[in-house]
């Protein structure tokens, strides 16, 4: 009786039972309560590990969020917006942060280990979770014309520095994008469409960018590489800077802060803090430019 009380079995005898007949029940009665409380028990931690590992991974993913400074927003993780996070990951490693709303997206991105917020991109609470108020930039990507404009808008109101770049579906909706306070509005479509016709009327030109820019495997690569004030070269002609002769590298341009671009600068240009050099060649030689011109403190 003690054994049936404490199992909360909570039945009594129906009739006499022999000794040998209340071990045999008492057994089958602290087999049968064990291996339930077991298989509930097992349940319940599959169920809270499963919760627990959720909100650890989602607390780890907004405290990483949190971090970045100087990153950009991907509003859109469709055919375009997922090859744009693929080549910031892996051609020029860019920090940044994607917004989509769709489940099946956000496993692929959780796969690739982006960073990301899961909802609409148009939603103000979104951006900011996604750090628009410290965020460098912001590319809308999204699949109508309409939401491009209204994240443009909104995250120009939340950033008024921030650098956006929106993809424009229509020609028409290309002037709407840059009143919304887009920097720069892009048309795949008429994009495409120069591509090919470049690949048609200058083939030569169109290959040699393709390896210097685009081309992945490949060792010749064209880089941009910001100068800082403490850099060594400050002030040096590039004919005196080394950088051709020791390096083996060609300087193609050089952007002034103020945004005007000198094209094959002549060999007594000099560089100053804020410049960003344009240059083609090897890419161990293109890291040694950018630890020259960028020295660690």
């Amino acid at each position: 009786m003690t054994v049936i009380t404490l199992s909360t079995v909570g039945y009594r005898e129906v009739h006499t039972i022999t000794p040998a007949g209340r071990v045999f029940t008492m057994i089958l009665i602290l087999t049968g309560v064990g291996f339930v409380f077991y298989l509930m028990g097992s349940i319940i931690q599959f169920m809270m590990e499963g919760s627990i590992r959720e909100i650890l991974g989602r607390r780890k993913l907004e405290k990483g969020i949190r971090k970045q400074k100087g990153h950009y927003i991907i509003c859109g993780y469709g055919r375009v917006g997922a090859s744009i996070c693929d080549t910031l990951s892996s051609y020029k490693p860019v920090a940044f942060v994607v917004i989509d709303r769709d489940p099946q997206r956000i496993e692929k991105i959780e796969e690739r280990g982006f960073h990301h917020v899961q909802g609409e991109a148009t939603d103000e609470e979104n951006l900011i979770k996604a750090g628009v108020e410290r965020a460098r930039g912001l590319v809308a990507v999204l699949k109508t014309d309409s939401d491009n404009v209204y994240v443009t808008l909104t995250a120009r109101h939340l950033n008024p520095d921030l650098f956006i770049i929106a993809r424009a579906g229509e020609e028409k909706s290309e002037k709407k994008l840059l009143s919304a306070g887009a920097d720069k509005v892009v048309s795949p479509y008429r994009m495409g469409a120069h591509r090919i016709a470049q690949m048609i009327s200058r083939p030569a030109v169109t290959d040699f960018l393709d390896l210097t820019t685009m081309a992945e495997g490949h060792n010749i690569l064209m880089e941009e590489v910001a100068v800082d004030p403490s850099s060594d070269l400050i002030g040096v002609a590039l004919q005196d800077s080394g950088i051709r002769q020791k390096l083996n590298l060609i300087i193609v341009g050089v952007k002034k802060p103020g945004g005007d671009m000198l094209f094959n600068p002549s060999s007594q240009t000099t560089l100053e803090g804020g410049d960003t050099v344009v240059a083609i060649g090897e890419k161990k030689n293109l890291e040694s430019l950018a630890r020259i011109l960028n020295p660690a403190p």
